[in-house]
């Protein structure tokens, strides 16, 4: 067989990707999803859309590589993760659209939570803290907001999954309802240490049982998709959610490696090991994807606006055209005339979890252009990415002096510059940037005997280095400012 296919369903984006023996992307397809946003602070999908955009961009990858389902040895999904979808068993129909992992409407519950003393008794189970960003509140509202949700879930009749149970339910026509180790552990209702879904979890948010799915490792076999779909069947052997799928694309297989995605948001994890992490205030504790047996932990920190930021620009100010300018307007200056951005649309995530926080830019003069707000948007990515950072090597008690990074914004040689030398560590671009669809692809490849371990780290290759070149005293003067810009931020 010639192909390993990997479906990444995003957050902004669903797109298909196949590898050949060499790890490398032959042929690639990306379809756009609409956002709906209801109210302020609201955010869904329409799961249909998900699903038929995935139908698509499958079906596009195979016709451009003229390739049949008989050319590919294995499919694996990587997707958005806590995104929040619940369907009828019979017929397949969502009850509602999907509620987004950036949506804040249980911002009240999760306070009343944390007011309640649950912080504690959550974060020791899950690795997590009571923040809407995870599936449990969101699931929840569902169900005491959908009229006859909560009656019908607990007659069987409804099922709930993150968005790869949902796919998986779809392609196979039902005959699969399962999800991996990575999505279940974001949904604040699985127990990372004992892996199973937490009874006493489902009763604090009254989750009927029988609406979740079975969790198998990722790179476990997740059946076949109906033969309807492609003219064929296609094996289904690797699902990840989408950072954990980006960390092993990227081979952080060790103890202390660390990655960091730049897409919607932006997501920095560290391999932590065999063993769970002692918790840490402001990052979160989860699962290592796996091909098979019991996962390794990972530490994380979750920037919630990373790309978006650069995507306000376009179509909120409308001060660019496409993200590609970005790099040449902010080059045009020297630096941001003063100017911070605080990339908080949607509160602040690591290691603050402050979600009354909200997005500023300040230190605005007259002399202030466009350019400098470009530039002071892509350093405000970069400032966010080095607080986790920070708060990452503090609780490791390690120091990060290599990030290996991914996603599209990655490819911005201005950011990763800046990175690097706000950093002050070698910033890693791989030559192959699709990571996170390699990363499933890795998986389902190596379950279902395409590649043998040892095969994958020949195909690694670097692209490019940025090594830190900033003195000292001047890094030092700029994230005084930032911390200056955060605080603000955080007393609105």
């Amino acid at each position: 067989m010639k192909y390993i296919l990997a479906l990444d369903q995003g957050t902004t984006s669903t797109r298909a990707v196949l590898f050949s023996e060499d790890g490398r992307p032959v042929h690639s397809c990306g379809r756009e999803i609409p956002q709906i946003y209801p109210a302020p602070g609201m955010v869904e999908h329409d799961p249909e859309e998900i699903f038929f955009s995935s139908l698509r961009v499958i079906s596009n990858v195979l016709s451009k590589a003229g390739a049949t389902c008989a050319d590919i040895a294995a499919m694996g999904i990587t997707n958005q993760r806590e995104t929040t979808i619940v369907w009828e068993k019979a017929t397949g129909r969502p009850i509602c659209n999907a509620i987004v992992w950036q949506c804040r409407r249980t911002e009240k519950r999760c306070k009343q939570l944390a007011a309640d003393g649950y912080t504690e008794f959550i974060r020791r189970k899950t690795g997590l803290i009571p923040d809407p960003y995870f599936s449990a509140t969101k699931l929840e509202w569902i169900l005491s907001n959908i009229p006859g949700a909560r009656r019908r879930a607990e007659r069987g009749e409804l099922l709930f999954g993150t968005v790869d149970t949902y796919l998986i339910w779809k392609f196979t026509e039902g005959r699969v309802f399962a999800t991996d180790y990575t999505n279940a552990a974001r949904t604040m209702l699985f127990n990372i240490h004992t892996l199973q879904w937490d009874e006493e979890l489902l009763s604090l948010f009254c989750i009927p049982r029988a609406m979740l799915p079975e969790v198998r490792a990722g790179g476990a076999d997740f059946g076949c998709t109906d033969a309807h779909w492609f003219g064929g069947e296609i094996a289904i052997r690797g699902v990840a959610g989408d950072q954990q799928a980006a960390l092993f694309g990227h081979l952080c297989l060790e103890k202390g490696q660390a990655k960091n995605t730049y897409g919607t948001g932006c997501f920095m994890l560290m391999n932590a090991g065999s063993e769970a992490p002692a918790v840490k205030d402001g990052l979160l504790t989860t699962l290592c994807a796996c091909v098979d047996g019991r996962p390794q932990y990972a530490l994380e920190g979750s920037v919630f606006i990373g790309g978006a930021a650069v995507q306000w620009l376009r179509d909120g100010l409308g001060i660019i055209t496409s993200a590609a300018e970005t790099e040449e307007l902010a080059r045009r200056v020297s630096d941001t005339a003063g100017m911070y951005f605080v990339p908080a649309f949607n509160g602040l995530g690591a290691p603050w979890w402050d979600g009354s926080a909200c997005g500023i830019l300040s230190g605005i003069t007259r002399g202030a252009r466009r350019e400098h707000i470009v530039r002071a948007v892509l350093e405000g990515i970069a400032f966010r990415v080095n607080d986790v950072l920070r708060a990452m090597e503090e609780a490791s008690d390690t120091t990060i002096s290599g990030l290996a990074v991914d996603g599209g914004a990655s490819a911005n040689d201005f950011l990763m510059q800046f990175q690097a030398d706000i950093s002050a560590c070698t910033v890693i671009r791989p030559a192959v940037t699709e990571v996170t669809s390699l990363g499933a692809a890795y998986l389902a490849g190596l379950s279902c005997g395409y590649w043998k371990a040892e095969e994958l780290f020949g195909n690694k290759v670097v692209e490019r280095r940025f090594n830190a070149e900033m003195h000292e005293k001047k890094r030092a003067q700029l994230l005084c400012g930032w911390q200056q810009a955060i605080r603000r931020s955080r007393m609105q």
